[in-house]
């Protein structure tokens, strides 16, 4: 067993888009994996494909805890709820993670439960706008951030309380598991990540519906002219509604907040629209200079010489357990750096 390996076996609850993906890559990566996907049709499917799946949730949980897994949560927000109560029930000693894109609903239900001190939050900023067994797919998470909640060790921290090696081994091993699928592990805390996610995830989902819903109100003729620009702006549009929505609700606040400042510009750009000499040019120079910084920040233009895209998020060596290292976790967070952990 190498320093990158997984200590205990991986379990995944749900196996669509993002569960599915993750299932493929471990067991292409040789880590000891298996599953549980509600639709039989999928697992089937998935059990033809070679992989270790299977429709029965109390099974599958069961064996997590005998194996002593680590369970990673995968499925809506609307059923996470029912998933811990059956973990609790029947897993009870498994080392816990989840996938959800919205971690303040996720952690007051682990809290609920009093599941704090074996639970480390996951996020991988990755997708497409298909769902499913069927369009999940190996490499999905290549390069993406994975957002690895910290907020059990740093509320210890702040009590001059020791983090319990229990929760470092989650954490351990939740960072190599990402890593197994060549993501990038950023550390955060629940609120700043719903803050974030709020910005470059959700708000963008609100405005692909809006922009759709405009583009149909222009009839035909708009369809037919429709180019690049309209419908890279309106691709996440066509994730199920459903989908959508659990994104977009639970986190509501952050993204009012988001919307509100979305809303200001968008009504400050109306208004110079509307005056006798239009003039966006403050707008569009903005825009420009804030979509640069985001291209320096994920890695090397298109037209770079490099055919290798590097990725600029700074590098902390963690030393998990080490004097300060919850420290150096809030240091990454502030710097929105990558981890290795050792």
């Amino acid at each position: 067993m190498s320093m990158h390996d997984v200590n205990r076996p991986i379990c995944i609850i749900g196996l669509g888009l993002i569960g599915g993906s993750l299932l493929r890559d471990l067991e292409y990566r040789d880590q000891e994996v298996f599953g549980y996907n509600r639709s039989t049709s999928a697992a089937r499917s998935a059990i033809k494909q070679g992989y270790d799946v299977s429709d029965d949730l109390d099974t599958v949980l069961r064996r997590a805890e005998e194996r002593g897994a680590l369970i990673v949560v995968a499925v809506p927000m609307h059923a996470v709820g029912e998933i811990l109560d059956r973990i609790v029930e029947l897993a009870p000693s498994c080392g816990i993670t989840d996938v959800v894109s919205v971690k303040t609903h996720v952690l007051d239900m682990i809290r609920e439960r009093g599941l704090e001190s074996r639970y480390v939050g996951g996020h991988p900023m990755a997708g497409t706008s298909e769902s499913g067994w069927e369009n999940s797919r190996r490499d999905l998470f290549h390069r993406a951030a994975w957002a690895i909640t910290f907020d059990y060790a740093q509320e210890l921290d702040a009590r001059g309380e020791r983090v319990p090696q229990s929760w470092i081994d989650v954490f351990t091993d939740v960072t190599k598991m990402a890593k197994l699928t060549s993501a990038e592990v950023v550390p955060v805390r629940v609120e700043a990540h719903d803050g974030a996610v709020a910005r470059v995830s959700h708000l963008p989902h609100v405005f692909a519906e809006v922009l759709a819903v405009v583009g149909d109100n222009g009839g035909i003729l708009a369809q037919s002219l429709s180019a690049g620009s309209f419908k890279d702006s309106t691709r996440v549009a066509s994730t199920d509604p459903d989908l959508v929505r659990q994104m977009l609700e639970p986190n509501a606040p952050a993204l009012v907040d988001a919307l509100d400042e979305a809303l200001a510009l968008l009504q400050e750009t109306r208004e110079k629209l509307a005056s006798a000499h239009p003039d966006v040019s403050e707008l569009t120079d903005a825009g420009f200079r804030a979509r640069t910084r985001l291209e320096a920040r994920s890695g090397a233009r298109k037209e770079s010489v490099s055919p290798v895209k590097i990725s600029s998020r700074p590098v902390i060596r963690l030393h998990v357990g080490a004097p300060r290292w919850v420290a150096q976790l809030r240091q990454a967070e502030s710097l929105g750096g990558r981890i290795d952990v050792f």
